[in-house]
């Protein structure tokens, strides 16, 4: 780009998607619509600083009526090359990576053989062992769970191995622990994406809610992504949110925790007052596990206002040399049937000085094309796979 890039602060808006993919059909997600779907149940709804970007002028976003006649970045929407609508199949393959096989799922349940096998290994029986929403699984089995002691184990439409528990009852550190153990043994034939510890507390009115302690335990990436190519290049990759769990900590030089998407806004935030070159990669998931999962589209209204509210501070955190990138990595629309994520086309938007302004990049094909336009951004090797756009939205 004709303006040097010290930066590019690069922000997954976790399951915002915009509208079915041409093969939606075959992942049970004909006619799914994140955002627009969001719109038609919230008639007030309103992102201003979104829109003054160019968000609302994305093809068949689903937010036309919110359209600016004068878009501040560049924007466009990506297809999904890969096969799958999981949270690290669509991260991966914005860092460069396809996967042409999609993570093995379990609908109806693990293999009684490995979940024998488990129990003996961890020394204790175990509930569950279905697909099911985690807010009410912990409902239907918590009970049981805290009067046992033995772990809550369900998955879902995605390829997860999921333990909940009471941290009053089986100690955080430990729920840690056996997660741990569950990831050294899901490999083979029992292949599985991610392991994730899923801790809740009851509060004083008794009702059960799960906490910020989250962690996921993810398989390595088969080969090198973005990440890795910008820490070669001896630059910084600071990871705020899930990203070192999506990508179990390849490439990445700092990482932080985040209790939620205000505290991941202020994470990356003060991320962008430090003193660095490189990439700031940050996951809001508030989006998808409080609102998507849970089939609620005035949270996730509410949700896209509070960041779209906050997106000024992070604007006005940015030098002179810094590029802000907002994309999403699957869908997850809160009025599909179900509570899994949904196969949809992801929105994004570019900002910064030295980019140009109402670019539109109508539809790439690829989520892989903004790996690859970052790893030209920071002067970092190519990606594997995706086309750099910086061409078409340098100023």
């Amino acid at each position: 780009m004709s303006k040097s890039i010290n930066r590019v602060v690069l922000i997954v808006l976790d399951s915002l998607g915009i509208g079915a993919m041409p093969d939606a059909a075959e992942y049970g997600d004909e006619g799914a619509h994140t955002l627009g779907h969001i719109i038609e149940k919230n008639a007030g709804f309103s992102v201003p600083n979104l829109a003054k970007l160019g968000f609302c002028n994305i093809d068949e976003c689903g937010a036309e009526r919110l359209a600016v006649l004068h878009p501040q970045g560049s924007y466009g929407r990506l297809a999904e090359h890969s096969a799958g609508k999981d949270t690290i199949t669509g991260h991966w393959e914005i860092a460069g990576i396809y996967t042409e096989i999609p993570f093995k799922t379990y609908p109806d349940g693990f293999p009684a053989t490995f979940i024998k096998e488990f129990e003996r290994v961890i020394g204790k029986e175990v509930l569950g062992n279905y697909a099911a929403s985690g807010t009410e699984i912990i409902e239907t089995l918590g009970e049981e769970h805290e009067r046992t002691g033995r772990p809550i184990v369900y998955t879902s439409a995605d390829s997860v191995f999921q333990i909940a528990a009471n941290t009053d009852v089986i100690p955080l550190e430990r729920l840690y622990e056996i997660c741990a153990i569950a990831r050294a043994m899901l490999h083979g034939e029992v292949a599985c994406g991610r392991v994730i510890a899923r801790p809740y507390r009851k509060d004083e009115s008794g009702k059960r809610i799960r906490t910020a302690d989250r962690k996921d335990y993810a398989v390595s990436p088969p080969e090198d992504t973005l990440l890795d190519k910008v820490s070669a290049a001896g630059k910084t990759v600071y990871a705020v949110g899930k990203i070192s769990d999506i990508f179990n900590g390849k490439g990445i030089g700092t990482s932080v925790h985040t209790t939620s998407n205000d505290d991941g806004v202020d994470k990356t935030i003060a991320a962008l007052e430090e003193n660095f070159s490189g990439l700031i990669f940050t996951n809001l998931v508030d989006f998808d596990s409080k609102y998507g999962h849970r089939r609620d589209p005035q949270g996730y209204a509410n949700a896209i206002e509070e960041f779209d509210a906050r997106l000024p501070e992070i604007i006005a955190a940015l030098r002179e040399d810094d590029v802000l990138m907002l994309c999403a990595d699957h869908g997850n629309d809160p009025v599909h049937s179900g509570w899994d994520h949904t196969r949809e086309y992801v929105p994004f938007v570019a900002y910064g000085s030295a980019v140009q302004a109402g670019k539109s990049l109508g539809t790439r094909s690829s989520f892989a094309d903004i790996g690859a336009t970052v790893a030209e951004m920071l002067g970092a090797a190519p990606t594997a796979i995706g086309e750099s756009f910086i061409e078409e939205i340098r100023k």
